[in-house]
């Protein structure tokens, strides 16, 4: 079972402004790169299903020359609003590093 950790050499989530969560994936190589795009496990229906976000309201960007796929989304909460529980959004990305990267699309 790959996870993301056997692709990425980085995974983390942050804030885009008060409004927008952002999550960075740093592949270790190119062969990681390639293979994690291949599989189609970034997808919007994956973060939609997760963060329960709209799939027409996340970006999902590939940046091949930096080996890296960034997605934003609207976050579920204001930063800073009483029911924001990670004002800097620094854990959000736990819910995916359990998760198996199969070749096969996750949804």
């Amino acid at each position: 079972m790959a996870t993301l950790l056997d692709h990425c050499s980085l995974v983390r989530s942050k804030n885009a402004g008060p409004f927008t969560l952002t999550f960075d994936f740093m592949c270790h190589d190119q062969a990681a790169y390639d293979a994690l795009v291949a599989s189609g496990f970034l997808c919007k229906e994956l973060f939609s299903d997760l963060y329960g976000t709209d799939p027409a309201d996340i970006l999902l960007v590939n940046h091949p020359l930096a080996l890296a796929v960034k997605v934003s989304l609207p976050r579920p909460t204001v930063q800073g609003d009483l029911r924001d529980n990670d004002c800097y959004a620094g854990q959000q990305y736990a819910p995916l590093m359990d998760l198996s990267v199969t070749e096969e699309h996750p949804a």
